[in-house]
């Protein structure tokens, strides 16, 4: 009798729109579905469930099997970064799937940032460093330990992200509009584009409209690239923070597995400040490659969701070990 093929799905899941790969046991990719979001925090649980659902049908449609060959699955959320967030979520799609008579096999929800680790380096170890609104870096060593550096949120740290480029911007603004500081472009940037002329309209804007700081930091990098010496430094001030959490992730890398400093550790730039080149990732990139040799700047592998294939793949391979 000839054994029944099993399939593993993988998806990554936003604010806008979700992700989802199914694959084989060898991890080859047979199809990729794209549908609405799926962050809990925003939609919640029962509608975060309902298009993931949808796009388990899609995948098992594309192949031809039925969803009891869906051997696993893995969600890598935006908005699942906490465990109970995490078991919430399970629970919450398992149960919907029980409501179309299906019952889902293995479920793991992950954070996105979780899974972008796996996709960056298809399961091998490595370092991502994460610089969007706000900034974190993930480091896998060979054990599979992963060990986390930054992610405090913008009042306790973000260091490099763009709401910190924002609030060092808005700080210089405010600082030339009082005679403290430096003049800099970025002050005829900010009231062209957001009104914010004088000290009444920036703390109204801020403190009281909840301004979007983080939006200020294209200012912060274009006016840098015009030699604008107060934004340079801003610029250069994230490009050490970001390397400095990198530096001590490979750290950990090393010291988990006692690995040699002449080891290579992979390194990938992720999110919208630094996965494309811009002046901070330029920076960043010269910053780590004349302090930390030990340190290889590489593009990702394979894209977050293939990472979730990944992640729903290891969790058959440990429970059959197990």
């Amino acid at each position: 009798m000839m054994k029944k093929q099993h399939y593993y799905v993988g998806m990554d899941g936003g604010g806008t729109k979700t992700h989802a790969i199914i694959a084989n046991a060898s991890g080859e990719i047979l199809a990729e579905h794209i549908a609405g979001p799926s962050n809990l925090q925003i939609i919640g649980v029962e509608k975060a469930a309902e298009t993931i659902f949808s796009l388990i049908e899609l995948c098992c449609e594309s192949v031809g099997c039925e969803i009891k060959n869906i051997a696993a699955v893995a969600c890598g959320l935006t908005g699942a970064g906490r465990v109970g967030d995490q078991q919430r979520m399970a629970v919450g799609l398992k149960k919907y799937a029980r409501s179309k008579k299906v019952v889902l096999k293995k479920v793991t929800i992950e954070s996105d940032a979780r899974i972008a680790l796996e996709g960056a380096f298809k399961g091998d170890p490595g370092i991502i460093l994460i610089a969007g609104t706000g900034s974190i870096a993930f480091g896998k060593d060979a054990k599979g330990n992963v060990h986390r550096v930054g992610g405090w949120g913008r009042i306790l740290g973000d260091e490099g992200s763009g709401y910190f480029l924002g609030r060092l911007g808005l700080t210089a603004v405010t600082r030339e509009i009082d005679g403290r500081g430096e003049k800099t472009q970025l002050t005829k940037l900010i009231a062209k584009k957001f009104q914010l002329t004088d000290q009444t309209s920036i703390i109204n804007a801020v403190y009281k409209n909840s301004f979007d700081v983080a939006s200020i930091a294209p200012l912060v990098l274009d006016a840098a690239l015009k030699r604008d010496p107060v934004c340079r430094m801003i610029v250069e001030h994230a490009a050490v923070e970001l390397a400095e959490h990198v530096m001590v992730a490979s750290k950990k890398i090393i010291a988990s597995t006692r690995a040699t400093v002449r080891s290579k550790i992979h390194l990938s730039f992720v999110g919208g400040l630094i996965a494309n080149e811009t002046l901070l990732s330029l920076l960043l990139t010269r910053y780590i490659q004349n302090n930390y040799p030990t340190i290889d700047i590489i593009p990702p592998m394979a894209s977050p969701a293939y990472g979730a294939v990944v992640m729903a793949l290891h969790q058959i391979k440990k429970q059959r070990s197990s």
